[in-house]
């Protein structure tokens, strides 16, 4: 056949593409070729933009038992256990179809987890929307948390927390990022590899039809005012199949018959035969007459392009056939053979015996397209880095006190609960910290430790410097682990950008890597995998970038757990850290100016890391009753958060001066409101506030009592004068209801 232009940009290839597909092949492609290069070769899967970039984050560490490259990273958590973990988006399918967006992206990443050979134990998750009040957006988000919760509880396991933002440059381009956490025996963890030559290739799960057709590579372009049409590239999830799935999958693992094994995700049974074959150095091949099919006259390029949700892909040992059929069948389930590991290298694909394609598996995967593309700094910075504080228009629109509140009614910083109180966060009775609370906090049955997770990212941050605000969401992250007591261990990311042919959001991109990689060297804390999610822009519009990283700690033991809200009353308020009242980026200049402005706030690695270790020490020891890390919002917000869900407990607050400025109201602003990082504000009881200090002392962390819990006020001195007071119920009601009274509304 003669390919035209037009079917190479159906397919999402350059013409360039097509001259290394037929020097690869000898030969033009047929139909069927075509469509595997296209999925195999799309951003989705390839990478191929940001290979060069990833390869510079730092992997290895004592701790990793599985790096980057498998279906997900693991670290070793002691007592011959290990956690497994990965991020991953599905931005593009739940901008189509929020509920089946969102739910099949919870299913693809809880069979990442189970065919490593884990039972996952927590899902959370990272959503980006545009402005609440925009036209769509609450459909996007009821839908996306409709899909989150129908999929999550159905099968079972816990959402313990998460995230969700709102910004403008989200509207026509909404992230659902998903993460899961699994337990597995460090021993027996198993990977996707196709070998030894005889052993035959087992089909299981869900039958084959039409839906997710050129998903992967829909996920590799941008979009624009027809987006609507892709609505078939959309998957559709079966979370009781699913179940059903992993346990049958988890029971295998457990009988020794098994070589590899790999979910049909992306690309579906392309990428799961391609990529265990490379692995494992074999080739595969399969008769596609045997697939399993929900259609009638499914052709051999739909049945290797379709995405349908719950499938995955087994290398049986010889011999252990029927072992591995019988618990399928236990499960309601068939295991079809179709076919084998070949000796060759070659994915071969038959139909009724005639073979419809024969590629090298090494051109679909490492000899894939890598490009190192242009790169140019954005124009834009020059403008938005610069702020003039003083040029603001002072006095600010509103005093500390309505100002306070209306940070606590913003959709960025108001309680989250409308979502979380959607998900089953007490399955599995593992939950130790719940949702909103700080860090996810999930129990390791059968030990005395727990496990604790965070996934953060500011796109504001990262906007206005890509490098510093990834920084930042790293430590904000391990931040949050650390502020539950648990030693961070490894992370996960999930990078957000816009079209990588663009040289300015290429720069973006590489910048955001190199900070990833600084900060997580600095830290301690590797990279074990994680997601690449390119052209989220629509009409030429690009999101922020937005790197979300997960991040995965150790409690050495469960009950040392800690959460943000303070304890009880007569306890001291000490903040741990410094801050310099740096408003750039803020939550604050974003709700009273209108402005997405200045530089980020700085970060000094080594004081992040020393507060970290700190924090600790600090729960080991039972030093501490709670903790919370000052972001979004600054210290008063994060003060306000730590009285929340007290039964109205309050506190007395003094607060040192901040200097920006010649005007005495904006620096009490930058004090109250100001986002330094490394920061945490912990509550301790009056007999151990001196052992808090002096170790905070000895470790270089700067320390100082800001106050005590009591009353039922929120009461803010800034030297010397009171500047906030607030009923604890007034400013609870405000951030606790602020979404909810958006959906009791009309949903537009």
């Amino acid at each position: 056949m003669t390919i035209d232009r037009q079917s190479l940009e159906r397919h999402g290839l350059k013409p360039g593409e097509l001259d290394r597909i037929v020097a690869f092949l000898g030969r033009e492609p047929n139909q069927t070729e075509l469509g595997i290069f296209s999925v195999m070769w799309s951003e989705h899967c390839s990478y191929k933009s940001s290979r060069v970039h990833l390869r510079t984050l730092p992997t290895d560490g004592p701790q990793v038992l599985q790096g980057p490259g498998e279906n997900a990273g693991a670290v070793d958590i002691g007592d011959g256990l290990a956690a497994v973990f990965k991020i991953e988006s599905h931005n593009h399918p739940s901008f189509i179809e929020p509920y089946q967006g969102a739910a099949t992206g919870v299913g693809g990443i809880i069979r990442d987890i189970f065919t490593m050979g884990a039972r996952p134990i927590a899902l959370m998750n990272s959503l980006r929307f545009g402005a609440l009040d925009a036209s769509g957006t609450k459909r996007l988000l009821d839908g996306v948390v409709a899909g989150i919760a129908g999929y999550g509880n159905s099968i079972g396991i816990p959402t313990v927390g998460g995230e969700i933002a709102f910004e403008p440059s989200y509207a026509g381009n909404p992230l659902v990022n998903v993460f899961c956490l699994g337990i597995a025996k460090a021993s027996d963890i198993v990977k996707g590899v196709a070998s030894g030559v005889g052993n035959a290739v087992y089909y299981v799960g869900a039958k084959t039809g039409r839906d997710g057709i050129h998903g992967a590579t829909m996920a590799s372009a941008e979009f624009d005012d027809r987006s609507a049409e892709k609505r078939p590239a959309v998957q559709v999830g079966d979370p009781f199949m699913e179940k059903l799935l992993l346990e049958a999958c988890l029971e295998v693992m457990q009988s020794d018959a098994l070589v590899g094994i790999q979910d049909m995700g992306a690309a579906g049974l392309t990428c799961s035969t391609t990529e265990m074959g490379s692995r494992g150095g074999a080739g595969v091949e399969i008769e596609i007459a045997l697939v399993p099919q929900r259609e009638t006259g499914m052709t051999p390029y739909e049945i290797m392009l379709s995405e349908s949700q719950e499938r995955m892909l087994l290398v049986v040992k010889k011999g252990r056939e029927g072992e591995v059929e019988r618990i399928f069948d236990k499960w309601d389930l068939h295991a079809v053979r179709i076919g084998e590991v070949t000796g060759d290298g070659f994915l071969r694909v038959k139909s009724h015996g005639a073979v419809v394609a024969e590629i090298p598996n090494r051109a679909l995967t490492d000899e894939a397209p890598v490009y190192r593309r242009p790169m140019e700094r954005p124009a834009y910075l020059q403008t938005v880095q610069t702020l003039d504080l003083e040029g603001l228009g002072w006095p600010a629109p509103s005093g500390p006190d309505d100002a306070l509140l209306a940070l606590l009614g913003s959709p960025n910083i108001a309680s989250k609960r409308w979502a979380y109180r959607q998900y089953d966060h007490m399955v599995q009775t593992n939950t130790m910290n719940l949702p909103g609370l700080g860090a996810g906090v999930v129990r390791i049955k059968g030990t005395g430790r727990a496990l604790a997770v965070s996934v953060d990212g500011n796109g504001r941050y990262c906007y206005l410097d890509p490098r510093l605000g990834a920084m930042l969401a790293v430590a904000e992250a391990c931040r949050n682990v650390a502020c539950a007591g648990a030693q961070p261990l490894g992370a996960t990311n999930c990078l957000n950008f816009g079209n990588p042919e663009r040289p300015a959001i290429m720069w973006q991109f590489a910048q955001a890597v190199e900070g990833i990689g600084e900060a997580c060297r600095a830290l301690g804390v590797p990279i074990t995998g994680g997601n690449v999610s390119l052209y989220n822009e629509t009409d030429g519009h690009a999101i922020y970038p937005t790197p979300v990283i997960g991040v995965v700690g150790l409690l050495e033991h469960a009950d040392c757990v800690l959460a943000r809200r303070f304890r009880g009353t007569g306890d001291m308020v000490v903040l741990l850290g410094a801050g310099r009242g740096e408003l750039g980026g803020s939550e604050y200049l974003k709700l009273a100016y209108g402005l997405v402005r200045g530089m980020p706030p700085a970060l000094d690695l080594d004081a992040e890391r020393v507060l970290q270790n700190l924090m600790v020490a600090l729960a080991a020891e039972r030093l501490i009753r709670s903790a919370h890390d000052c972001s979004d919002g600054g210290l008063a917000v994060t003060l306000a958060e730590c009285c929340f869900d007290t039964a109205g407990a309050g506190a007395e607050i003094s607060l040192d001066a901040v200097t920006i400025a010649r005007q005495e109201g904006l620096n009490a602003a930058a004090a109250l409101f100001g986002e330094s990082a490394s920061r945490v504000v912990v509550s301790t009881t009056p007999d151990k506030v001196t052992e808090v200090l002096q170790q905070a002392a000895a470790a270089g962390v700067p320390a100082r009592i800001i106050g005590e819990t009591s009353g039922n006020r929120l009461r803010i001195a800034v030297a010397g004068a009171t500047v906030v007071d607030l009923s604890i119920a007034e400013a609870e009601r405000v951030w606790s209801t602020a979404i909810e009274q958006v959906f009791a509304r009309k949903v537009a």
